[in-house]
Order: structure tokens, then C-alpha cells, then sequence
């Protein structure tokens, strides 16, 4: 495998556990990621999903003034402990631990979902409906809603609604 390639997918990967972190897909990405490094041994794994641990609470809601950097500071450091493992196999475990993290890319991208951050106050008056997070409608949702610190849903009025947070339809 040629070493931009590895680069990407381990790029890809970085990015795959930042996309996942707080989501319902976090448990899923955690367990095939402790499958790809523990094939490196039991107490690599355990120390790598001690490191995905942590960095799931740098990136809970709150945790961080500057979550954008931390995001990306997160993603790099991801990207670089898959490129160290793809780098550190042979040819053969290499190509089998990039299938592995192909399929947490896909795993990953069929589980996005919306996601609603620090929303605004809103109002319903005289029958309308209002929301402020995310509304889904018609069934098909692309993967988990996440909304985070939504503002304030008020509703005057008769057959009024409004919410806060994430309503499926």
C-alpha cells in the first residue's frame, strides 16, 4: 500500500472517531478500534481505548472553551496512531488492519446523523409548531441526532407546540 494512501485512510480514521465522539455510534467505533490495535496485543488495545476515553471527554459538550480546536487537535492525534500502527505492520497485517479501517470509516458514515449546537429561542404562536434542535420528518434519518445546549421553545396558543432538543416525525 503506498504511503499516501496510508496516510489518507489514517487521516480518514482521525476524523472517523472525532465524527463519532458523543454520538450512538461512539460504542461501535470504540470496539472496532480496540479490534484493529489489539491485534497488537491485549495491552495495546486496552491503553488505546483508554486513549479513545479520554478523548471522548475532551470532546463532551463543555468540556473545552475552544472545541472547533480541540476537534481538530483530536483528529490529528488519531490520524498519527493509525499511520504508526498501519506503518508498524507487515505487508499482510497491514492490509487487513486498512480493510478493518475501511470498514469504521463506512460504519461511521452510516451512522451520521444531524446535529444541533447552541440553538436559539423559539416561538410558537396561534397553531404553528417551533424548534429549536432538530426536526426529522418522513421516516428515513440518516443515522443518531445530537443536540446540544438547545435554547428555549415556547408556545402560545391553541394548538401550539414547541420544542427543545430533537423531534422525530
Amino acid at each position: 500500500m503506498l504511503v499516501e494512501a496510508l496516510a489518507a485512510l489514517a487521516a480518514a480514521g482521525g476524523g472517523a472517531v472525532v465524527q463519532a465522539a458523543g454520538t450512538d455510534a461512539w460504542n461501535g467505533l470504540r470496539r472496532r478500534v480496540g479490534e484493529i490495535f489489539g491485534r497488537s496485543g491485549a495491552a495495546r488495545a486496552e491503553a488505546e481505548l483508554e486513549r479513545l476515553d479520554r478523548t471522548a471527554r475532551v470532546l463532551a459538550p463543555g468540556a473545552s472553551a475552544e472545541t472547533a480546536a480541540e476537534r481538530l487537535r483530536q483528529e490529528g492525534v488519531w490520524a498519527g496512531r493509525f499511520e504508526a500502527l498501519l506503518e508498524g505492520l507487515d505487508d499482510a497485517a497491514r492490509e487487513r488492519a486498512a480493510g478493518e479501517l475501511r470498514e469504521l470509516l463506512a460504519f461511521v458514515a452510516a451512522s451520521a446523523g444531524d446535529t444541533a449546537v447552541a440553538t436559539g429561542k423559539a416561538v410558537a404562536r396561534d397553531g404553528g409548531s417551533a424548534v429549536t434542535g432538530i426536526k426529522n420528518t418522513g421516516g428515513g434519518r440518516p443515522g443518531p441526532a445530537r443536540a446540544v445546549h438547545t435554547g428555549d421553545a415556547e408556545a402560545t396558543g391553541a394548538g401550539s407546540s414547541a420544542v427543545s432538543g430533537i423531534v422525530n416525525e
